[in-house]
């Protein structure tokens, strides 16, 4: 189990580069640009999340910049990631223009969404807008094992953080010891596995013994580990619920147990089926 890299509050992570990423976010994937988004982020950092995550896929920066700005939070306390579009050519370009629907001056961490034509090409692009202050960190999304090999041998900044889908059903171990190796820390999305994980006969009856809902269960398990979770909701109360991860602990027997319900056999890939 990987925590050196936890802060002592138990609520972040230290970066390799030295940032500081809270380990509880808000994913806005799927929610629609207006007032669903806006509604979303801003009970989020009333609820005292300090982590959106987005992406120019989405297509609602614009609704994240909004609900931000209109918060009263102030932007050095909030940590934002977006994605770079790899069906773009120039992320330094493409991330200008996150920065303009965002009405921010940087991001926080700027992630490569997925590989499409090949691990490396859009790595140097990425590098620039670090170097140029538009990202204070930079990493990639959906990459396995051999695919962050390449991008680290190009030298230079290397990826700070992976982002790809994790939870106690796809616990991609090979993975995560790979990027633990490399200094890269592994954030989870769809730790619920979008709402399906909730009905996992065991997760249900640890949460009746612990006296929790499924989810803040699933998100502990991860949080243990040191691994940011980012999950979605368009709901109050379950932005309440899933942020509910921070007042109890699991024990060594329920992590094994949950451990053990890995559908992946601890693979060192990112996916099963790109959709690219």
């Amino acid at each position: 189990m990987t925590t050196s890299a936890v802060t002592a509050d138990g609520r972040a992570r230290m970066l390799a580069d030295g940032n500081r990423i809270p380990l509880l976010g808000l994913g806005v994937w799927q929610i629609p640009d207006g007032r669903p988004c806006i509604d979303a982020v801003t009970w989020a950092l009333e609820l005292g999340y300090r982590h959106i995550d987005t992406a120019q896929s989405y297509g609602n920066e614009e609704s994240v910049g909004t609900a931000l700005r209109a918060s009263g939070v102030p932007r050095d306390q909030v940590f934002i990631t977006t994605k770079f579009f790899p069906g773009n050519r120039d992320p330094v370009a493409a991330l200008e223009q996150s920065l303009r629907r965002l009405q921010v001056d940087h991001v926080d961490l700027y992630l490569v969404h997925w590989p499409q034509g090949g691990a490396t090409w859009a790595w140097p692009g990425m590098q620039r807008a670090h170097d140029l202050g538009q990202a204070r960190s930079v990493g990639v999304s959906n990459f396995s094992v051999a695919q962050l090999g390449e991008v680290t041998a190009l030298g230079g900044t290397p990826p700070a953080a992976n982002q790809v889908q994790f939870s106690a059903l796809h616990y991609r171990r090979a993975l995560l010891d790979d990027c633990e190796r490399r200094g890269i820390a592994l954030e989870a999305y769809s730790p619920l596995g979008t709402g399906r994980h909730l009905g996992n006969a065991t997760v249900r009856k640890m949460a009746e013994q612990l006296g929790r809902s499924p989810a803040p269960v699933l998100l502990r398990w991860c949080v243990q580990r040191g691994i940011p979770v980012i999950p979605k909701s368009t709901h109050r109360e379950r932005i309440a619920e899933n942020a509910d991860i921070f007042s109890f602990q699991l024990s060594d027997p329920q992590m094994a147990e949950l451990d053990a319900l890995d559908e992946t056999g601890g693979t060192d890939r990112a996916l099963e089926h790109r959709w690219w």
